[in-house]
């Protein structure tokens, strides 16, 4: 009996340190699978992180082209020149690359053989034409100016496309007009806003070529000597017919001088006779 009972104890107890080695490997099995796991997944955010280290995150910022500015360039240039006709060839063949002469005049007075000029050049070609026509000569007066005109011609466009809207809209109601009188109405309105947009666009139109080509005023002048005509000579009976003739219209000028003062005589003769007169009792 005693032998029977060390026997099952014998067993329970194998079958306990069984039991207990199987949940250790199960445990050191599911250690090993969750550090595997947190190796596998540290791994892929150190992979994830590195690729995301290499991939720009940031998107570049596109460069902003700022607008065009629209320009206008006046200048005005007054040069003295010792050879006209050779600084005249010498402009107009520089006025042809790039611009035209739009006005041109030439006079001589007030001892100046004078060449006034008013150039189109392109904006590109503007500083240049102006330094060339400085070598022509002797630059007396140089006056530069710029308009800037970006926003005047905005808003004249911006102003352009909603006439031409609104004309839009007049006609399309022309076509449903019922009546003779609702058509003469719509058509007078489509009359006027026509005629604001053809004024509209001739100021466009104005904009755009005062931009397109800058304006030069020119003045080339040389100076020249004015001949003195020389004393005529006078002879001896001229001068004394001369002296004649003086004394005629002093003469003249004397008779139809106490002629305007005869007034004076007249009051004068009144005022001598009446004093006379006084006199005259006051002595009786």
């Amino acid at each position: 009996m005693k032998l029977h009972l060390n026997v099952f104890l014998g067993l329970v107890l194998l079958c306990a340190s069984c039991s207990k080695q199987d949940s250790n490997e199960s445990g050191v099995a599911e250690d090993t699978t969750i550090a595997s796991s947190s190796a596998d997944g540290f791994s892929a955010g150190e992979n994830s992180k590195s690729e995301s280290a290499e991939a720009p995150t940031a998107k570049p910022i596109s460069a902003v082209t700022p607008k065009a500015r629209l320009l206008i360039y006046h200048a005005e240039v007054r040069v003295k020149t010792d050879n006209l006709p050779h600084a005249s060839a010498r402009l107009d063949s520089l006025v042809q690359t790039g611009g035209f002469v739009s006005a041109a005049t030439e006079n001589r007075e007030n001892g100046q053989w004078r060449t006034d000029m008013t150039i189109r050049v392109e904006p590109a070609r503007f500083q240049a034409l102006l330094a060339a026509i400085s070598g022509l000569g002797t630059v007396e007066v140089k006056k530069l100016n710029t308009d800037d005109v970006t926003a005047e011609h905005a808003d004249i466009a911006a102003r352009l496309r909603t006439k031409r809207a609104v004309e839009a809209r007049y006609v399309g109601l022309l076509a449903t007009a019922k009546s003779i009188k609702e058509v003469l109405q719509v058509e007078e309105k489509i009359s006027e806003v026509r005629e604001e947009i053809e004024a509209t666009e001739s100021r466009l139109k104005a904009l755009n070529d005062a931009v397109a080509y800058s304006t030069i005023t020119v003045s080339l002048y040389q100076p020249i000597a004015e001949t003195m005509p020389d004393a005529p000579v006078v002879s001896w009976s001229s001068r004394v017919v001369e002296a004649f003739y003086s004394g005629w219209q002093l003469l003249a000028s004397l008779l139809v001088g106490l002629i305007t003062i005869w007034p004076i005589w007249v009051f004068g003769s009144i005022g001598f006779w009446l004093w006379h007169r006084r006199k005259g009792w006051l002595n009786g």
